[in-house]
């Protein structure tokens, strides 16, 4: 529940005091209330523009656009209460009244909405040199990148974040200055965010050997230069439910041969399939590891992911697979960025 003191009108108000305290209270809605602080009523942005456009000036009263049959929870409703009034309606504000009727607060539904905050750490890996982006990167890791019209590391802790995914560690080297001086401590994105320094490459793998005691649950590992709408909270529980030591996120892989194949058995033909398609299994470059793993990290050494998961093989440890359907472009070079910038509204724009 949020203060109403910078939103809070008397019905005598103008439209200019209207939008002064909307614009204030960055909530696109104003809370009307009586000399005695009970509800009149609500005015949103949309109820002073149709005043406008119906000849009201800055200096007309909000009596007449005033909502004065609003939604309104009370103190004593649940989130359940609260969320089954606005079901349908796209009520984004509520007032909040006691039982004498006066407004104490108001909710924010999004608020409500959020989900859980989870204990799994995410280790974003954003050091690479991005030499394939060059010039871009010469000045610019690659996952600050913008795309979008922010960094393709913002939009993957955003993604996180929406799934309650918020202590996030990020494995920095090349131009590390840039990241940190953007993300900070994480506190303006609605994240944590700590950082670990890597000397000199250590691989995707290499990494967590600086990372040992952080964790004492599962936690993800993804590579800083990917754009996905993957449902993280669905990844963990097949983790989970799966009692894997460690999970690949894998994509499927299309690729169409541009010849005629020819089948033989010892030089005779036994078929020719025209331009066949090909298709794989490749590693998507998100995983979810169990803390016991990093005790087969060797310190101060280059290790990459595929050779992890090859001697985790090796030792019996079965890790397994989990299929990525979703939206997903690893951006190592320039044609996948701009393919991403030009696919980036459709995908993400309801996750700003």
């Amino acid at each position: 529940m949020k203060s109403i003191d910078k939103i809070k009108l008397q019905s005598a108000s103008s439209i200019r005091e209207a939008m002064i305290a909307i614009d204030d209270g960055a909530m696109k809605i104003a809370i009307v209330v009586d000399s005695e602080n009970r509800l009149v009523g609500i005015l949103t942005d949309g109820d002073i523009r149709r005043g406008l456009i119906d000849g009201m000036t800055l200096s007309s009263s909000i009596e007449s656009i005033i909502q004065t049959n609003p939604i309104v929870c009370y103190v004593n409703d649940s989130k359940e209460d609260i969320l089954a009034k606005s079901l349908g309606k796209k009520i984004y504000h509520m007032p909040v009244l006691d039982a004498q009727l006066k407004v104490i607060g108001i909710e924010d539904i999004d608020s409500l909405l959020e989900p859980k905050a989870r204990i799994n750490k995410v280790v974003l890996m954003v050091g690479g040199l991005g030499s394939r982006l060059r010039p871009l990167t010469e000045d610019t890791p690659k996952p600050m990148l913008k795309v979008g019209n922010k960094p393709i590391l913002e939009t993957i802790i955003n993604n996180f974040k929406q799934y309650g995914f918020k202590d996030i560690i990020l494995s920095v080297n090349y131009k590390a200055d840039v990241v940190i001086e953007y993300f900070g401590n994480g506190a303006k994105f609605g994240v944590n965010i700590e950082y670990v320094h890597e000397d000199k490459r250590m691989g995707t793998a290499g990494a967590l050997s600086l990372m040992r005691g952080k964790f004492d649950e599962p936690f993800f590992v993804m590579n800083g230069d990917l754009l996905t709408n993957v449902n993280f909270e669905h990844f963990l529980n097949f983790h989970k439910n799966s009692n894997s030591i460690a999970t690949m996120a894998v994509r499927e892989y299309e690729y169409q041969v541009p010849f005629g194949v020819i089948n033989q058995d010892e030089g005779i033909i036994t078929s020719i399939v025209e331009k066949p398609m090909q298709r794989f299994y490749v590693n998507a470059g998100i995983y979810i590891l169990n803390p016991e793993v990093i005790n087969m990290i060797e310190d101060d050494t280059f290790y990459d992911m595929p050779t992890l998961f090859d001697d985790l093989i090796k030792s019996n440890k079965a890790p397994i697979s989990f299929p990525v359907h979703e939206y997903w472009l690893d951006i190592g070079q320039m044609n996948e960025l701009k393919q991403a910038r030009e696919e980036y509204a459709t995908v993400f724009e309801e996750h700003p």
